[in-house]
């Protein structure tokens, strides 16, 4: 079994409502290169040009998917919502909510994007595929079940996650948002919920604004404990987030033993993000990516799917991106990362990764993990 990677030309084309020189985008006018906009299609077309460039996407099976379908959206999120979200789309554009603009056309788009987070799930849970990688835009992990946010539409994994419970019958399924952002659309749709684990690694404070992503947010009801937030302090690198995953997320994951492991694969806790300050890098992320290929290989027969999330560096994303799906593939490539020996130098020294592991590790207390 091979790897599959999901992917389609139209989500480049979804705009944040921006005009190419006198044109409105939309229709056959393609979104502008540099738009102005942090989430433009750059950072993800220059993934995939380096992905075709290198070779790997030679090495993975790349198909398309069908858009979700209004039933399995409104499994998710409110009637009127969806209905409000398509007639704004119709009619040239609007903001989904908070800080979610988009162009006209975008909710087929967006259905499109959640359609390939379905079709990654359904292929790594049917056993077509070892796993799986849905490059997805626009993103999801912000939207709630009523309101965009963040440059979200609609909610991908959520969505893709219903489908897989509704389609496999799944019961365990365990998310692992590595975004620097808090992953609060997700966390929202699924608070209540025993059969979701939701797991949330981001900078503290960063977005959503106000109390959001506390480790003492656990879930409600049936839902109690089985959602852990995990807030970074900003300036944490590599073995910060190495720790986190080894001390907190690999035993909650492994206490929960899910059928299926999904990551949120937001990229921007890279060192070059304009929208975070984290110091991550393209090798960080390829471990990061062996940590959890490790994981799910112990625990759920190597189920394991990623989804692409945030990451707004548009010249530096690639690396990551290619990290990731090229250790996913367990292929190498002969590309070499340009920042790799300076952002060596730039991770935290020895008095700040003390003050990092012990953060975690009191984040570990107060969270009864391991």
């Amino acid at each position: 079994m091979s790897t599959a990677f999901f992917f389609d030309e139209l989500c480049l084309w979804h705009s944040t409502g921006l005009a190419a020189g006198v044109f409105p985008v939309g229709g056959w006018v393609q979104p502008p290169s540099g738009a102005g906009h942090a989430e433009s299609p750059d950072s993800k077309r220059r993934l995939k040009s380096l992905m075709d460039v290198s070779g790997l996407t030679s090495r993975l099976d790349v198909r398309s998917a069908r858009p979700a379908t209004r039933g399995e959206i409104l499994a998710v999120h409110e009637e009127a919502y969806i209905d409000a979200l398509k007639a704004m789309s119709d009619s040239g554009g609007g903001d989904a909510g908070q800080n979610a603009p988009f162009g006209p056309g975008s909710f087929e788009i967006a259905s499109l994007s959640a359609g390939l987070a379905i079709e990654a799930v359904d292929s790594v849970v049917s056993g077509d595929f070892a796993n799986a990688y849905a490059l997805t835009r626009p993103p999801g992990h912000h939207c709630l079940r009523d309101l965009g946010m963040g440059f979200c539409l609609l909610a991908n994994i959520p969505i893709a996650i219903e489908a897989a419970i509704a389609r496999r019958k799944l019961t365990r399924i365990a998310v692992i948002d590595w975004d620097v952002h808090h992953g609060n659309g997700t966390e929202a749709i699924f608070y209540d919920r025993p059969e979701v684990l939701t797991i949330s690694l981001h900078q503290e404070h960063c977005f959503p604004p106000g109390p959001s992503g506390l480790a003492a947010h656990r879930g409600t009801g049936p839902g109690q404990g089985f959602n852990l937030n995990i807030p970074l302090p900003a300036g944490a690198g590599e073995a910060a987030y190495l720790h986190a995953l080894e001390a907190i997320v690999g035993p909650a994951v492994a206490e929960y033993r899910p059928e299926l492991i999904v990551v949120a694969n937001g990229m921007d806790a890279n060192a070059l993000d304009p929208l975070a300050r984290m110091l991550l890098s393209a090798e960080s992320f390829r471990k990061m990516t062996e940590f959890v290929k490790d994981l799910a290989a112990g625990l759920c027969d190597g189920r394991l799917v990623m989804i692409h999330e945030g990451g707004y560096s548009e010249a530096y994303v690639p690396f990551c991106g290619h990290a990731v799906v090229a250790s996913l593939a367990g292929c190498d490539t002969e590309v070499a990362d340009p920042m790799r020996e300076l952002f060596e130098l730039q991770q935290p020294g020895e008095a700040a990764t003390r003050f990092h592991r012990s953060w975690i590790d009191d984040l570990r207390r107060e969270l009864g993990v391991g």
